[in-house]
């Protein structure tokens, strides 16, 4: 079953609620920091490092039992900005709607219930990953996934990139996905000693200066 769950969750027709977003992308178009497939890599080698890799170590230590609570306190803690936390909180919600359908689970039902304006998507995301039978590794390379291939899907619609060179930036960054996966995973069973602070905490401040500037925006094609 793990297999199989796996796939679909990391399904982009899985209805969590990413499609709707572009992890800074429409930003970064707009201000012209992406224009093609070489920066389209560029802007997604920086958020895996960063973004995703802080994404990964919080749905690890998830998937290994840690209390949502922390987790979802320390997502808070590594998010500055209020734009940023609210999408993750959106997406959570959504997530968690998702997963409850797909995996009933005592656990899901219970954070869903303890927090209703949801927790942050990381979070739920290894908490969906425990429920479906899956193991850290398993919730930390659906986020690295995740951070990468929503921006490269969202700069195909943007720039009408052709969705070949689009894919051959996620191949080529597939490495790079293993070994943040890696890094995510160590962090996520440190946290089992050592606290939260054991996760990572890759700042990526033009993401979050992005995320601000596309918020104030009267109108825009993807929520974030």
């Amino acid at each position: 079953m793990g297999r199989a769950a796996l796939l679909v969750l990391a399904d982009g027709r899985f209805p969590a609620g990413g499609h709707a977003h572009s992890g800074g992308a429409e930003e970064a178009v707009k201000a012209g920091r992406i224009t093609g497939a070489a920066s389209l890599e560029a802007f997604c080698r920086g958020r895996l490092h960063t973004a995703g890799l802080v994404a990964a170590g919080l749905a690890a230590a998830a998937a290994l039992g840690v209390a949502p609570a922390e987790l979802d306190a320390a997502a808070d803690a590594r998010t500055p900005s209020p734009a940023l936390r609210g999408a993750a909180r959106r997406l959570g919600r959504q997530l968690m709607r998702a997963a409850r359908a797909t995996w009933p689970s005592a656990e899901l039902d219970a954070v869903a219930g303890q927090f209703p304006k949801g927790v942050h998507q990381p979070v739920v995301l290894g908490l969906a990953a425990r429920a479906a039978g899956l193991g850290p590794e398993d919730a930390a390379y659906c986020a690295v996934y995740e951070s990468v291939s929503g921006a490269a899907t969202a700069v195909v619609r943007l720039l009408s990139l052709d969705p070949f060179e689009a894919t051959g930036v996620l191949a080529r960054l597939a490495p790079e996905m293993d070994l943040v996966v890696d890094r995510a995973v160590g962090a996520g069973r440190a946290v089992l000693g050592e606290g939260v602070d054991a996760l990572p905490a890759a700042s990526a401040p033009l993401l979050e200066i992005g995320a601000e500037v596309h918020a104030a925006w009267p109108v825009r094609l993807f929520a974030s």
